[in-house]
């Protein structure tokens, strides 16, 4: 089973540890209803339940853990630190609970990305070896030994199921359940459709591959016409407000007659930082993954 994240312990033994918690954890359910959908798609064997469980033991641990380690060095000190240690105890704690509350969602996230950056080429990989005479099973097979990351994964996990006696329909549509891109999705059940009408799976994929190019071109021209606005932004808080900011302090403080403190400069530096990391993260953010 995956390691989370935060979690002290291995799972099978936070999981024992952790259910006393298993009461609390049944009310927090109800705030997160497709926590245990998406603890199937993340590949985490647990019930939702168990897993809030195991999130508010380990939140409680480390809210312990920091909590007498601060209080040990202040007696060691001869100093008060309860308040303190209490406060980002309790601080880390929250954080700690609501990370591995949304673990599972940075997992899909991830597997997303990765899917929808290599489903055009796996699609393509399958409409070749299918149109050069090759079955369907075959074409998987060999999609699933390629380098296409979660998508050879997902087929690979499909082909051992169909090889244990499985119905080809029935493992792509559990293939589509498990997988969380939509457009993954829109692919699987376009075969299966295909598939049950006794139609050209030849000429659906290539019907896919042609859409799914479009689709990807759409989605790199509208990033392009994003940048233009972005850039100006990054322009206006990284470079022009901080240099005219800057000046106007300084002519300012030339006609009253008193010096503009040093750690103002530190702050300003530190602002413009802090706004470039995260444009660069919101323009990062928005990169479609896509490689037509």
């Amino acid at each position: 089973m995956k390691r989370i994240p935060f979690v002290p312990f291995p799972i099978q033994k936070a999981l024992k540890i952790s259910k006393p918690f298993l009461f609390i954890a049944s009310r927090f359910v109800k705030l997160n209803p497709f926590l245990a959908q998406k603890l199937v798609q993340a590949e985490i064997n647990l019930k939702d339940r168990e897993y809030l469980a195991i999130a508010i033991f380990s939140s409680f641990f480390w809210f312990l853990l920091i909590f007498l380690t601060f209080n040990i060095i202040g007696f060691a000190s001869g100093r008060n630190f309860l308040f303190l240690s209490f406060a980002f105890s309790f601080l880390i704690s929250v954080v700690v609970f609501f990370y591995i509350n949304f673990y599972p969602s940075l997992l899909l996230s991830r597997k997303e990305r990765d899917v929808e950056k290599n489903l055009l080429f796996a699609i393509r990989h399958l409409f070749i070896q299918v149109r050069s005479g090759v079955s369907l099973f075959d074409a998987l097979v060999s999609v699933s030994k390629g380098n296409y990351g979660s998508v050879s994964e997902e087929f690979e996990k499909c082909v051992k199921e169909i090889a244990t006696g499985k119905e080809e329909t029935q493992a792509l549509e559990e293939l589509a359940f498990r997988v969380p891109n939509v457009g993954f999705k829109r692919v699987v059940w376009q075969i299966v459709n295909s598939m049950k009408a006794g139609g050209d799976i030849g000429s659906t994929l290539n019907m896919i591959a042609h859409n799914l190019s479009e689709e990807q071109k759409v989605k790199i021209r509208k990033y392009g016409s994003q940048l233009s606005p972005l850039a100006l932004i990054y322009l206006m808080s990284t470079v022009i407000l901080p240099t005219l900011g800057i000046t106007f302090l300084i002519v300012f403080s030339t006609f009253a007659g008193f010096q503009v403190p040093e750690t103002v400069f530190y702050l300003i530096l530190f602002t413009v930082v802090i706004f470039q990391v995260m444009l660069i993260g919101l323009v990062k953010s928005r990169r479609p993954s896509v490689e037509v």
